[in-house]
């Protein structure tokens, strides 16, 4: 398996509970400011990595379908097994 480094663009799928803070984000701000498509959970966007932590924990910057982002902390590789309190998981990014 190739290694995780900052800088890594892999694919990161939404929880349902991330869907409506993305939703709810856009809804509170108003229509100038966040802007984009509805998130549904099991939505999959690029997500920038920032910092891995130990094993293929990662922090990294969500670009969403619109003109936000979401922060994402301590991601798992999907094979990871899920600990208590994480949300969503990333992967390696097909190849076409």
């Amino acid at each position: 398996m190739t290694a995780i480094t900052p800088g890594r663009i892999v694919q990161f799928t939404i929880t349902e509970q991330q869907a409506k803070q993305i939703n709810s984000q856009r809804t509170q701000a108003g229509h100038a400011t966040k802007t984009g498509n509805v998130a549904r959970e099991g939505d999959s966007f690029p997500l920038i990595v920032v910092r891995v932590w130990a094993g293929e924990s990662v922090n990294g910057q969500l670009f969403l379908d619109g003109n936000d982002t979401l922060w994402v902390c301590s991601a798992n590789h999907e094979d990871a097994e899920l600990p208590i309190g994480q949300y969503g998981k990333w992967r390696w990014p097909e190849r076409a």
